[in-house]
Protein backbone atom coordinates (compact mmCIF):
# COMPACT_ATOMS: atom_id res chain seq x y z
CA UNK A 1 0.00 0.00 0.00
CA UNK A 2 1.12 3.54 -1.01
CA UNK A 3 -0.51 6.87 0.04
CA UNK A 4 0.15 10.10 -1.57
CA UNK A 5 -1.31 13.57 -0.45
CA UNK A 6 -2.81 15.86 -3.83
CA UNK A 7 -1.32 19.05 -3.73
CA UNK A 8 -3.69 21.54 -1.32
CA UNK A 9 -4.38 23.79 -4.40
CA UNK A 10 -5.68 21.17 -6.88
CA UNK A 11 -7.96 19.44 -4.18
CA UNK A 12 -8.34 21.50 -0.19
CA UNK A 13 -7.89 18.56 2.20
CA UNK A 14 -8.13 15.52 0.14
CA UNK A 15 -5.69 12.43 0.86
CA UNK A 16 -5.68 9.38 -1.14
CA UNK A 17 -5.09 6.17 -0.66
CA UNK A 18 -3.92 4.14 -3.38
CA UNK A 19 -3.77 -0.10 -3.41
CA UNK A 20 -3.88 -2.23 -5.63
CA UNK A 21 -7.43 -2.52 -6.14
CA UNK A 22 -7.56 1.59 -7.01
CA UNK A 23 -7.70 4.66 -5.45
CA UNK A 24 -9.98 5.43 -2.37
CA UNK A 25 -10.30 8.89 -1.01
CA UNK A 26 -9.95 10.11 2.65
CA UNK A 27 -10.39 13.43 4.70
CA UNK A 28 -7.14 14.84 6.00
CA UNK A 29 -6.81 17.00 8.80
CA UNK A 30 -3.14 17.77 8.42
CA UNK A 31 -3.37 19.93 12.08
CA UNK A 32 -3.95 16.35 13.66
CA UNK A 33 -1.86 14.34 11.66
CA UNK A 34 -4.33 11.93 11.23
CA UNK A 35 -7.19 11.51 8.36
CA UNK A 36 -10.78 10.23 8.76
CA UNK A 37 -12.72 8.01 6.68
CA UNK A 38 -16.52 6.53 7.05
CA UNK A 39 -17.15 2.70 7.50
CA UNK A 40 -18.05 2.07 4.22
CA UNK A 41 -14.65 3.42 3.02
CA UNK A 42 -12.69 1.34 5.58
CA UNK A 43 -14.52 -1.87 4.26
CA UNK A 44 -13.95 -0.56 0.67
CA UNK A 45 -10.06 -0.49 1.64
CA UNK A 46 -10.14 -3.52 3.13
CA UNK A 47 -12.38 -5.62 0.89
CA UNK A 48 -14.62 -6.46 3.54
CA UNK A 49 -18.43 -6.08 4.08
CA UNK A 50 -19.34 -3.37 6.13
CA UNK A 51 -21.20 -5.17 9.02
CA UNK A 52 -17.57 -6.55 9.44
CA UNK A 53 -15.81 -2.95 9.90
CA UNK A 54 -18.87 -1.97 12.30
CA UNK A 55 -17.94 -5.01 14.49
CA UNK A 56 -14.53 -4.22 14.91
CA UNK A 57 -15.22 -0.40 15.62
CA UNK A 58 -17.23 -2.02 18.82
CA UNK A 59 -14.71 -3.89 20.22
CA UNK A 60 -12.18 -1.47 19.94
CA UNK A 61 -14.47 1.46 21.38
CA UNK A 62 -15.63 -0.98 23.91
CA UNK A 63 -11.90 -2.49 25.23
CA UNK A 64 -11.12 1.04 25.11
CA UNK A 65 -8.25 0.23 22.72
CA UNK A 66 -9.20 3.55 21.43
CA UNK A 67 -10.82 6.58 23.09
CA UNK A 68 -13.84 7.22 21.03
CA UNK A 69 -14.26 10.82 21.88
CA UNK A 70 -10.61 11.73 19.70
CA UNK A 71 -11.04 8.96 17.01
CA UNK A 72 -14.83 9.52 16.19
CA UNK A 73 -16.94 12.47 14.88
CA UNK A 74 -19.47 13.40 13.22
CA UNK A 75 -19.09 14.89 9.87
CA UNK A 76 -21.14 16.32 6.57
CA UNK A 77 -20.26 15.23 3.64
CA UNK A 78 -21.61 15.45 0.03
CA UNK A 79 -24.59 13.69 -0.95
CA UNK A 80 -25.71 12.88 2.62
CA UNK A 81 -28.93 14.65 4.38
CA UNK A 82 -27.53 14.09 7.99
CA UNK A 83 -23.85 13.80 9.90
CA UNK A 84 -21.59 11.10 9.24
CA UNK A 85 -19.80 9.45 11.76
CA UNK A 86 -15.79 9.56 10.46
CA UNK A 87 -13.11 7.27 12.03
CA UNK A 88 -9.46 8.27 12.51
CA UNK A 89 -6.37 6.60 10.90
CA UNK A 90 -5.60 4.76 14.66
CA UNK A 91 -8.82 2.77 13.97
CA UNK A 92 -8.10 2.34 10.23
CA UNK A 93 -4.64 1.14 11.30
CA UNK A 94 -6.65 -1.41 14.53
CA UNK A 95 -9.03 -2.54 11.92
CA UNK A 96 -6.62 -3.16 9.08
CA UNK A 97 -4.61 -6.18 11.56
CA UNK A 98 -7.66 -7.62 12.73
CA UNK A 99 -9.29 -8.07 9.08
CA UNK A 100 -8.52 -11.28 6.98
CA UNK A 101 -9.05 -10.51 3.80
CA UNK A 102 -6.43 -10.06 0.62
CA UNK A 103 -6.20 -6.29 0.63
CA UNK A 104 -5.91 -6.27 4.54
CA UNK A 105 -2.60 -9.08 4.49
CA UNK A 106 -1.07 -6.14 1.68
CA UNK A 107 -1.75 -3.60 4.16
CA UNK A 108 -0.30 -5.37 7.09
CA UNK A 109 3.02 -6.63 5.33
CA UNK A 110 3.22 -2.66 4.51
CA UNK A 111 2.73 -1.74 7.64
CA UNK A 112 5.12 -4.51 9.30
CA UNK A 113 7.52 -2.92 6.87
CA UNK A 114 7.09 0.38 7.58
CA UNK A 115 7.25 -0.69 11.67
CA UNK A 116 10.90 -2.72 11.29
CA UNK A 117 12.14 0.36 9.68
CA UNK A 118 11.29 2.11 12.35
CA UNK A 119 12.63 -0.37 14.84
CA UNK A 120 15.91 -1.22 12.70
CA UNK A 121 17.13 1.65 11.64
CA UNK A 122 15.39 4.26 13.34
CA UNK A 123 13.00 6.13 11.28
CA UNK A 124 11.36 5.15 7.92
CA UNK A 125 11.45 6.27 4.70
CA UNK A 126 8.17 6.89 2.15
CA UNK A 127 10.06 5.54 -1.30
CA UNK A 128 6.98 6.37 -3.04
CA UNK A 129 6.37 10.22 -1.64
CA UNK A 130 10.26 10.83 -2.53
CA UNK A 131 10.31 9.08 -6.06
CA UNK A 132 6.31 11.80 -6.53
CA UNK A 133 9.06 14.73 -5.01
CA UNK A 134 12.10 14.39 -7.03
CA UNK A 135 11.41 16.42 -9.69
CA UNK A 136 10.11 19.23 -7.64
CA UNK A 137 13.22 18.33 -5.29
CA UNK A 138 15.14 18.64 -8.61
CA UNK A 139 13.22 22.16 -9.15
CA UNK A 140 14.21 23.70 -5.84
CA UNK A 141 17.96 23.00 -6.21
CA UNK A 142 17.87 24.37 -9.41
CA UNK A 143 15.75 27.70 -8.20
CA UNK A 144 19.18 27.95 -5.60
CA UNK A 145 21.39 27.29 -7.81
CA UNK A 146 20.10 30.44 -9.64
CA UNK A 147 20.96 32.82 -6.94
CA UNK A 148 23.85 31.21 -6.35
CA UNK A 149 26.81 33.19 -7.73
CA UNK A 150 28.10 31.71 -10.98
CA UNK A 151 31.43 29.87 -9.21
CA UNK A 152 29.31 27.69 -7.02
CA UNK A 153 27.89 24.57 -8.59
CA UNK A 154 25.25 23.08 -7.22
CA UNK A 155 24.59 19.19 -8.01
CA UNK A 156 21.01 18.10 -7.16
CA UNK A 157 22.12 14.26 -7.04
CA UNK A 158 24.84 15.32 -4.26
CA UNK A 159 22.16 17.17 -2.42
CA UNK A 160 19.65 14.39 -2.41
CA UNK A 161 22.48 11.88 -1.75
CA UNK A 162 23.35 14.40 1.32
CA UNK A 163 20.05 14.22 2.45
CA UNK A 164 19.81 10.52 2.55
CA UNK A 165 23.08 9.87 4.16
CA UNK A 166 22.49 12.22 7.04
CA UNK A 167 18.97 11.45 7.80
CA UNK A 168 19.23 10.72 11.42
CA UNK A 169 21.03 14.36 11.70
CA UNK A 170 17.60 16.55 10.72
CA UNK A 171 15.68 14.57 12.79
CA UNK A 172 18.22 14.81 15.83
CA UNK A 173 18.26 18.43 14.57
CA UNK A 174 14.41 18.72 14.66
CA UNK A 175 14.10 17.51 18.08
CA UNK A 176 17.02 19.64 19.52
CA UNK A 177 14.32 22.74 18.16
CA UNK A 178 11.49 21.18 19.64
CA UNK A 179 13.75 20.26 23.25
CA UNK A 180 13.02 16.41 22.76
CA UNK A 181 16.10 15.19 21.93
CA UNK A 182 16.67 12.00 24.30
CA UNK A 183 19.66 10.88 25.57
CA UNK A 184 20.86 7.25 23.55
CA UNK A 185 23.44 4.51 23.98
CA UNK A 186 23.30 0.72 23.73
CA UNK A 187 26.88 0.51 25.78
CA UNK A 188 24.82 -1.29 29.53
CA UNK A 189 27.69 -3.52 30.84
CA UNK A 190 29.01 -3.15 34.51
CA UNK A 191 31.17 -0.41 34.46
CA UNK A 192 33.56 1.33 37.27
CA UNK A 193 34.95 4.46 37.99
CA UNK A 194 36.57 5.74 40.65
CA UNK A 195 37.52 9.15 42.10
CA UNK A 196 40.84 7.81 42.60
CA UNK A 197 41.76 6.35 39.08
CA UNK A 198 40.25 9.56 37.40
CA UNK A 199 42.81 11.46 39.13
CA UNK A 200 45.51 9.51 38.22
CA UNK A 201 45.03 9.91 34.82
CA UNK A 202 44.65 13.89 35.01
CA UNK A 203 47.84 13.62 36.82
CA UNK A 204 49.72 12.09 34.03
CA UNK A 205 48.39 14.43 31.58
CA UNK A 206 49.39 16.97 33.72
CA UNK A 207 52.82 15.78 33.84
CA UNK A 208 53.14 15.21 29.90
CA UNK A 209 52.07 19.18 29.28
CA UNK A 210 54.51 20.83 32.25
CA UNK A 211 57.17 19.11 31.10
CA UNK A 212 56.05 20.07 27.20
CA UNK A 213 55.57 23.91 28.51
CA UNK A 214 52.17 23.79 27.66
CA UNK A 215 50.67 23.92 31.26
CA UNK A 216 51.69 25.83 34.53
CA UNK A 217 51.21 24.74 38.49
CA UNK A 218 47.77 25.62 38.33
CA UNK A 219 46.46 23.03 36.19
CA UNK A 220 44.88 20.19 37.32
CA UNK A 221 45.07 21.57 41.09
CA UNK A 222 41.74 20.90 42.63
CA UNK A 223 40.31 24.62 43.74
CA UNK A 224 38.54 22.38 46.76
CA UNK A 225 39.10 18.71 47.88
CA UNK A 226 36.90 16.14 47.26
CA UNK A 227 36.25 18.39 43.52
CA UNK A 228 36.66 15.06 41.79
CA UNK A 229 34.99 12.79 44.00
CA UNK A 230 31.96 14.95 44.05
CA UNK A 231 32.42 14.57 40.05
CA UNK A 232 32.27 10.84 39.92
CA UNK A 233 29.85 10.21 42.39
CA UNK A 234 27.05 12.19 39.94
CA UNK A 235 28.40 10.43 37.05
CA UNK A 236 27.92 6.88 39.26
CA UNK A 237 25.38 7.66 41.42
CA UNK A 238 22.43 4.87 41.28
CA UNK A 239 18.85 4.69 43.45
CA UNK A 240 17.27 1.56 44.47
CA UNK A 241 20.26 -0.69 42.75
CA UNK A 242 19.31 1.05 39.45
CA UNK A 243 22.00 3.11 37.92
CA UNK A 244 20.56 6.81 37.33
CA UNK A 245 23.18 7.00 34.14
CA UNK A 246 22.49 3.93 32.95
CA UNK A 247 24.37 3.36 29.67
CA UNK A 248 28.34 4.13 29.48
CA UNK A 249 27.64 7.18 26.99
CA UNK A 250 25.22 8.98 29.51
CA UNK A 251 27.98 8.33 31.87
CA UNK A 252 30.83 9.91 29.48
CA UNK A 253 28.75 12.66 28.41
CA UNK A 254 27.66 13.71 32.14
CA UNK A 255 31.63 13.41 33.08
CA UNK A 256 32.16 15.93 30.41
CA UNK A 257 29.71 17.93 31.37
CA UNK A 258 30.85 18.15 34.86
CA UNK A 259 34.40 18.54 34.41
CA UNK A 260 33.70 21.32 32.07
CA UNK A 261 30.89 22.86 34.40
CA UNK A 262 31.21 22.61 37.70
CA UNK A 263 35.39 23.72 37.90
CA UNK A 264 36.96 21.35 39.85
CA UNK A 265 40.37 22.83 39.01
CA UNK A 266 42.08 26.22 39.38
CA UNK A 267 43.15 25.84 35.49
CA UNK A 268 41.87 23.55 32.45
CA UNK A 269 39.01 22.32 33.32
CA UNK A 270 38.01 22.08 30.14
CA UNK A 271 41.58 20.40 28.64
CA UNK A 272 40.87 17.94 31.55
CA UNK A 273 37.30 17.78 30.95
CA UNK A 274 37.74 16.62 27.60
CA UNK A 275 40.72 13.69 28.49
CA UNK A 276 38.41 12.40 30.99
CA UNK A 277 35.87 12.09 28.24
CA UNK A 278 37.84 9.61 26.04
CA UNK A 279 40.04 8.45 28.90
CA UNK A 280 36.73 7.06 30.43
CA UNK A 281 35.27 5.80 26.79
CA UNK A 282 38.52 3.87 25.86
CA UNK A 283 38.60 2.39 29.47
CA UNK A 284 35.28 0.86 29.34
CA UNK A 285 35.61 0.20 25.56
CA UNK A 286 32.64 1.92 24.30
CA UNK A 287 32.31 1.67 20.51
CA UNK A 288 31.04 5.21 19.87
CA UNK A 289 35.13 6.50 20.94
CA UNK A 290 36.04 6.34 17.39
CA UNK A 291 33.69 8.71 16.23
CA UNK A 292 35.33 11.42 18.42
CA UNK A 293 38.71 12.43 16.61
CA UNK A 294 40.54 15.71 17.50
CA UNK A 295 37.78 18.61 15.92
CA UNK A 296 34.90 16.62 17.03
CA UNK A 297 36.44 16.73 20.95
CA UNK A 298 37.23 20.27 20.71
CA UNK A 299 34.17 21.20 19.50
CA UNK A 300 32.10 19.47 22.04
CA UNK A 301 33.97 20.42 24.54
CA UNK A 302 33.54 24.21 23.75
CA UNK A 303 30.24 23.31 23.08
CA UNK A 304 29.60 22.23 26.84
CA UNK A 305 31.96 25.35 28.26
CA UNK A 306 29.46 27.21 26.15
CA UNK A 307 26.07 26.33 26.65
CA UNK A 308 23.49 27.34 29.42
CA UNK A 309 23.10 25.07 32.14
CA UNK A 310 19.02 25.36 31.82
CA UNK A 311 20.34 23.29 28.10
CA UNK A 312 21.92 20.75 30.36
CA UNK A 313 19.88 18.25 29.74
CA UNK A 314 19.62 18.42 25.63
CA UNK A 315 23.40 18.81 25.85
CA UNK A 316 24.25 15.63 27.50
CA UNK A 317 21.91 13.70 24.89
CA UNK A 318 23.43 15.79 22.15
CA UNK A 319 27.19 14.20 23.15
CA UNK A 320 25.28 10.82 23.32
CA UNK A 321 23.99 10.81 19.67
CA UNK A 322 27.79 11.49 18.81
CA UNK A 323 28.64 8.28 20.46
CA UNK A 324 25.62 6.76 18.77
Amino acid sequence: MTSKKLHQKDIEGLVIYQGKSGEIELRGDFTRETVWATQAQIADLFGVERSVVTKHINKLIKSKEVEEKSNVQKMHIANSDKPVSMYSLDIILAIGYRTNSGRAIEFRKWASNTLRAYLIDGYAINRARIGQNYNAFMKAVAGVQSVLPEHVLLDPQQVLELIKEFASTWMSLDAYDKQSLKPVGTTKRAVKLTAEDLACAIHELRTALMKKGEASELFAHERHKGGIEGIVGNVMQSFGGTAIYPTAEEKAAHLLYFMVKNHPFSDGNKRSGAFAFVWFLRKVRVRGARNMNSAALTAVTLLVAESNPKDKELIVALITQLLR
